[in-house]
């Protein structure tokens, strides 16, 4: 495992405003001594390396990793435009240890950064008097949510992996440790990000963006729920969604009270949620132009920013996804999406459901992704001739779309899976009791206002999605939940793991072969093959990994590919 030493470069080159002459002044003083002696003096060096510890989640290689590891072995994703070997090696499941994207490193420098600014904090501030305990506290608590949820990323994508807590702060240090368990890691930062949630900061600003761009308490609250959900701990899910969903209705009620004439926010239920149509009109898109386009919304809990400006660009999305100068990405999306939306036979979207029109855009050969890669959307929420309605899209020209890790719709399903699984299987030939009917209820009203937002619908009176149709057995509910899950986050590098979570808890990978399958114009009995195995879920460890950390031993799934033995 490669976890470099690049912290002092990061944080001396960020105090100094990354100016040219981060080189030379290295040069005047050996590199150790500096950071010990000189630069860990006083709370301003304790931020520009906790800044560092964003900048490089927000790096293309980070990103890139989040896209194609949570997106592109689900059935969103097919080929697209000039797609790279890499990808097209596993789009067809024919994932080796050689392959690019099997790589680490990226997500170890971030847990580098914040393991050394854990280290170093707690001595900056007994030295500077200006570095109250509490925001020392507020510091490790940021430091600790991002180490958590790099860590989270990284066993959710290749199961077992190293666990380091210490910073790498010499050149002849050791890391090459063996795995830690996909439980013992989840544990671990469960432990972790609930030591320090209550000593994040709730809210940083006056304004979205700057409460949305840093970790708060919110954002530990939803890596914590996503984490419960996870382990199976489904009713601590559900405590830490209600902490958020609540927090939000508190943040409409202000709105409501200080801003009715301009709010754009509506309740679903007793949901909260931007609408596509604020006051009944007929021009929709105005949900994705808030969350998507402008970016930093009511919605948002977590996500990383990305400005023009700044130059701090995101150059996954034009390149992954698409831009105005090249419309057609590397990824595409399945013509299963599209087929039957005219006479509304279409298994995932109706035909008016504002999702497909902002998400996905037709083209005569292909669907290209349309999400994040859209700076702004239009279309008639209703029309004469009851065809598709015609989207107007504003296609971005510079890569300056945020890239969201948490919203409040992600927040109501998983609230809308934990409680599915609370209630349990209906026995056969028995009826529904008391109990799991509240459950399924409550997950409903969950899944209903999401559905209805997606699909313009505020009146009860129109609905097509009914609890009846669902409820009589927990894989019928599971089914609906992950359904309104791939609309709502279609793209946005949650799918996959969506359907390794649901693996993981069947048990049996049946349903997300199933579903996989139908990408697959050819040889689908092979892919089936391939992915019968739960070890396949998951990544292989890259071959140079392996090489350097003789402690790793290989995902069982992969020892046997025909390439294994030579690449040793």
């Amino acid at each position: 495992m490669k976890i470099k030493n690049i912290i002092q470069t990061l944080a001396i080159c960020a105090s100094a405003g990354f100016l040219s002459s981060c080189d030379d002044f290295l040069t005047i003083k050996p590199l150790n001594e500096i950071v010990l002696e000189n630069y860990w003096t006083e709370e301003k060096d304790v931020n520009s390396v906790l800044n560092s510890c964003y900048a490089q989640l927000e790096s293309a290689d980070c990103i890139q990793r989040m896209v194609v590891w949570g997106e592109l072995r689900s059935d969103n994703i097919e080929a697209g435009s000039g797609t790279s070997n890499d990808i097209q090696q596993i789009l067809k499941e024919n994932l080796l240890e050689t392959n690019g994207f099997t790589t680490w490193d990226s997500f170890y420098k971030v847990i580098n950064l914040c393991n050394t600014v854990i280290h170093y904090a707690p001595g900056v501030q007994q030295i500077d008097p200006n570095y109250t305990p509490s925001e020392l506290r507020a510091t490790v608590a940021e430091a600790t949510a991002i180490r958590s949820l790099c860590y989270f990323y990284l066993i959710r994508t290749y199961r077992d992996v190293p666990y380091v807590t210490e910073p790498s702060l010499e050149d002849d240090q050791e890391y090459k440790l063996p795995a830690s368990k996909f439980d013992a890691v989840l544990d671990s930062i469960i432990r972790d990000v609930e030591a320090v949630s209550d000593d994040a900061v709730r809210t940083f600003g006056l304004h979205a963006h700057e409460n949305t761009t840093r970790i708060t308490r919110w954002a530990c609250y939803a890596m914590l729920a996503d984490m419960y959900l996870w382990k199976g701990d489904y009713q601590k899910c559900i405590d830490y969604c209600d902490l958020i969903i609540d927090q939000k209705i508190k943040e409409y009620e202000y709105e409501l009270e200080e801003n009715p004439t301009t709010l754009t926010l509506e309740l679903y239920g007793k949901y909260p949620l931007i609408s596509e149509a604020p006051s009944k009109g007929n021009t929709g898109g105005n949900t994705y132009n808030e969350i998507f386009g402008t970016g930093n919304s009511f919605e948002s809990i977590f996500e990383l920013n990305f400005d023009t400006e700044q130059k701090v660009l995101n150059s996954t999305i034009s390149s992954f996804y698409g831009s105005s100068s090249n419309q057609n990405g590397q990824m595409a999306t399945p013509s299963y999406f599209t087929e039957g939306l005219d006479n509304n036979t279409n298994e995932y979207f109706r035909k008016t459901d504002c999702r497909f029109l902002e998400n996905i855009r037709m083209e005569s050969s292909k669907n290209y992704i349309q999400k994040y890669v859209a700076g702004s959307v239009s279309y008639r929420t209703s029309t004469t001739t009851n065809a598709i309605p015609s989207v107007d899209a504003d296609l971005r020209s510079n890569a300056s779309a945020n890239w969201i890790i948490y919203r409040l719709t992600d927040i109501m399903l998983m609230r809308a899976e934990a409680e599915v699984e609370l209630a349990g299987d209906v026995k056969p030939d028995m009826e529904i009791t008391e109990d799991q009917e509240q459950h399924y209820r409550k997950a409903f009203e969950s899944v209903i206002a999401v559905w209805r937002r997606g699909n313009n619908m505020r009146e009860a009176t129109r609905d097509t999605l009914v609890y009846d149709d669902y409820a009589s057995s927990r894989m019928s509910m599971e089914d609906l939940v992950y359904g309104e899950r791939q609309r709502e986050l279609m793209f946005e590098g949650k799918r996959w793991y969506d359907l390794v979570r649901m693996c993981r808890r069947d048990g049996d990978n049946s349903r997300m072969i199933s579903k996989v399958v139908s990408k697959f114009k050819q040889d689908q009995a092979s892919i089936r093959i391939r992915l019968a195995a739960q070890d396949a879920l998951y990544f292989p460890y890259n071959r140079n990994e392996l090489k350097v950390n003789k402690f790793l031993v290989q995902n069982p799934a992969y020892k046997s590919s025909d390439n294994y033995e030579q690449n040793k």
